[in-house]
């Protein structure tokens, strides 16, 4: 699926893309206060505590940082929790800080390093009572002579420590930490991602370094539930094969290693037989087997199948004729008897996880009525308001737990990338739209991330932010710190120059479209920001922004390539780094036109421009070719960058140069064969000047738009930026009087912007795009039409 209030620093503080105070350091303004042992002279004034993502529930800064030294002596005891303790030693000595073992009892000389329950008499005098009384709660607190986390559990010590991470600074002997007092616990008790996506799932690599970095994020789950891994879907009775098995059991240990619950996916809808025994059985079997690798959490994702049919005779005797109220009760029927007779059977398991069929709506159906008698602790998941929902409200959460008669688990389909509208297409945009008090109304939290796992992970860590504390969290300064986070490398140093070439990547790849053919993220909204500001003053409008722009375009894929230490999302995203430098180069050239015709050297700018238009071409000549995803198994896509904010930036600028205009921008007359029922998405919105609004027809091969120019031109060129709903074969017409018409069939046509030459021989006042064959079951969907020329 899909296929078918806290302490904290105000938002405007927190918004340095650096970690820790390593900045500060390095510029010489931190002042710091030694721990026990050290000899640093304190600074009077402290420095504004370092951004924390997760944002703690409470955060007080109590002075300036603290030195902790080359040794630290870390204070553990037989309740300190053995992942909690390897990562202590782990993040200290990957700063060269030398780390020793000691017991409350004899705590050693020193900076210490106290960690343990937040009931251990050494633990309790420092943080009092401000440890949470809830799961994976903690309380961190750095004085002058110790640092202290206490936890609620095990995992609370071992999120405490992963707060520590980011307060810390400096290598050596000038490792210093933030003096701070926090108590912290998680809004919603779930959170995590669903490896749920339709495509190649990830790779034994790529699953190892996705439960590593959920940790980091103080994510808690990971379901797995790849669906073209045949054991989980399609041959849900067979075992695993011995090898599969192996693979599975160290994704469970990694996942204990990081905090995480490895999730295990049994989808046998498409296939099972609600009522036999036999399947009932053998789905206990698998379950049986998973759990003796050391799994603890199952789901029954019961999405994407019929309920117009039954998989065998059995079920009909059983429950009647196929329908949706009928297939409820099937469905009920086996979850209730798998959840008493295998998950209320085992110690130490969670609750039993299902994903039903009718998982993305709050409508009041025969279907959901049948979940009245669905055992209370099982615990269903729900994707919004709709497959890819453009936002989620409260209402929408209290609805859905009112239809569903419980308190839901949502499943968000972002960043996930394995739907046609997502073509070409990587989803790195901040997560946004889920309104702030959710965690009042849901149990938790799942991203369904894309086939590509790290280029996954600044959405990701938007989830993890949200889903741990939705009332605090920003989603802007949030989406920063995740690009410095992967910025930073294993070394957990901040990089400047990576991290804002990461940012020019990311806004390129912003944009997020729905299920039904919308974006509920707009595209590379900084780099609209610019061209906006230029469009709104374009004789006299500085180049200067949009040609740093354009230099960070150029610079910053090889950057990426060469720094980033994180290989997997190179791999991810070569495609992408491939056409980023080239669109770059498109723009540069682009912008220097502009400025060498408002010198006068139209000789110069004609050349740049013809260089500009050869970059574009290289641009669009790059292909996809990885297999990833749905889209790309059996075709070699064109990488989308910017597409709809950077192409018409680039033509906008070429076109100035060259004296020709749009004159199809602001059309005073626009037919249409028709408009997408229940929409409103009218012809006049492919010439607004918008490309965030869109025409959309009627559902029809030959549906077509007429657009009367703004006076008669010799035009050049048509460009239609296409929606993903766009034309497997078109031609764009012209002609001088809306009557007799000259055809230019379209050979190669493309989904996002494409540019048609036509003749300039005679003066056009209108044209028109005629579609012959979608490419969709949609109609067409054009974001802008514009026509290129000279007045006649």
């Amino acid at each position: 699926m899909p296929i078918s209030k806290t302490n904290q620093l105000p938002s405007t503080r927190r918004r340095a893309v650096q970690f820790g105070l390593s900045a500060l350091m390095a510029t010489g303004l931190l002042g710091l206060s030694p721990l026990a042992g050290n000899s640093q002279t304190p600074e009077a004034v402290a420095p504004p505590p370092p951004v924390i993502v997760p944002t703690p529930q409470s955060t007080t800064s109590l002075g300036a940082p603290v030195v902790l030294g080359s040794q630290v002596s870390l204070v553990v005891s037989p309740d300190t929790d053995p992942a909690a303790q390897a990562l202590a030693q782990k993040i200290l000595q990957a700063r060269g800080v030398q780390v020793t073992i000691n017991s409350p009892a004899a705590p050693g000389n020193g900076s210490k390093l106290r960690l343990g329950s937040g009931s251990r008499a050494d633990i309790t005098p420092a943080v009092g009572n401000s440890v949470p009384g809830k799961a994976e709660g903690y309380a961190l607190l750095v004085t002058d002579t110790d640092v202290v986390i206490g936890g609620s559990d095990g995992a609370g010590q071992y999120y405490g420590v992963q707060t520590l991470k980011q307060l810390l600074a400096g290598e050596g002997a000038q490792t210093a930490v933030a003096k701070l007092a926090i108590t912290d616990s998680p809004s919603m008790p779930i959170r995590g991602a669903i490896e749920g996506f339709y495509g190649a799932p990830w790779s034994q690599q790529d699953r190892l370094d996705q439960l590593a970095f959920y940790g980091d994020v103080k994510m808690n789950t990971y379901i797995y539930a790849p669906k073209d891994d045949p054991y989980h879907r399609s041959q849900w009775r067979d075992p695993y094969p011995a090898a599969k098995l192996a693979e599975l059991k160290a994704l469970v240990d990694a996942s204990t290693a990081n905090h995480v619950r490895f999730t295990f996916a049994l989808s046998p809808g498409e296939s099972v037989c609600f009522s036999s025994q036999a399947d009932r059985n053998a789905a206990i079997a698998k379950m049986q087997a998973m759990y003796d690798v050391g799994v603890r959490a199952f789901s029954i994702p019961l999405d994407d199948i019929s309920y117009t049919k039954w998989n065998c005779s059995a079920d009909q005797t059983a429950y009647g004729a196929p329908g949706s109220g009928n297939a409820g009760k099937a469905q009920v029927d086996f979850l209730n008897y798998l959840n008493s007779s295998f998950i209320k059977t085992k110690s130490g398991i969670f609750p039993l996880q299902m994903v039903p069929t009718e998982y993305s709506d709050v409508r009041p159906t025969a279907y959901k009525q049948q979940f009245k008698t669905l055992q209370p602790d099982i615990v269903i998941m729900w994707t919004g308001t709709d497959v890819v929902p453009p936002k989620i409200s409260n209402s929408d959460a209290a609805a859905a737990a009112a239809v569903w008669g419980r308190k839901v688990f949502l499943w968000d389909n972002y960043p996930v990338n394995d739907f046609g509208q997502t073509t070409g297409r990587l989803l790195m945009g901040a997560y946004a739209k889920r309104e702030a008090g959710l965690s009042t109304s849901l149990q938790g939290i799942v991203s369904n991330p894309m086939n590509q796992a790290s280029a996954s992970k600044p959405a990701v860590i938007g989830v993890a932010g949200f889903a741990w504390n939705d009332g605090a969290y920003d989603a802007a300064s949030t989406w920063r710190w995740a690009l410095a986070y992967l910025a930073q490398g294993s070394a957990n140093q901040g990089n400047p120059a990576l991290a804002a070439a990461l940012t020019t990547f990311a806004d390129l790849n912003y944009a997020a479209p729905t299920f039904g053919n919308t974006f509920w993220l707009p595209q590379a909204p900084a780099l609209k920001q610019l061209s906006d500001a230029f469009n709104a003053a374009p004789q006299t409008a500085s180049l200067a922004a949009i040609k740093d722009y354009a230099d960070s375009m150029v610079t910053g894929a090889p950057l990426i390539r060469n720094q980033l230490a994180d290989r997997i999302f190179v791999q991810d995203a070569s495609a992408w780094l491939d056409a980023e430098p080239l669109w770059g180069r498109a723009l540069q050239k682009a912008a220097a036109a502009v400025e060498a015709a408002r010198a006068g050297e139209q000789n110069s700018a004609t050349a740049l421009v013809q260089q500009s238009q050869a970059a574009v071409d290289q641009a669009r000549a790059v292909k996809i070719t990885d297999k990833k995803n749905t889209w790309s198994e059996k075709a070699t896509p064109a990488p989308k960058l910017g597409d709809g904010v950077l192409d018409t930036l680039i033509s906008t600028l070429n076109n100035i140069v060259t004296k020709t205009s749009n004159f199809a921008l602001n059309s005073p007359e626009v037919k249409v064969s028709g408009v997408e029922p229940g929409t409103s998405f009218t012809g006049p919105k492919a010439v607004d000047g918008d490309s965030s609004t869109r025409w959309a027809s009627n559902y029809a091969d030959n549906a077509w738009i007429q657009v009367k120019l703004t006076q008669s031109a010799r035009l050049d060129s048509v460009q239609i930026n296409w929606e993903s709903a766009c034309a497997s074969a078109y031609k764009v017409q012209t002609s001088p009087d809306g009557v007799n018409w000259t055809d230019y069939p379209v050979d190669k046509p493309v989904c996002g912007v494409q540019t048609v030459a036509v003749s300039a021989s005679q003066p056009i006042g209108f044209i028109k795009i005629q579609g012959i064959k979608r490419a969709t079951s949609w109609g067409y969907s054009i974001f802008e039409i514009a026509a290129y020329g000279k007045a006649a």
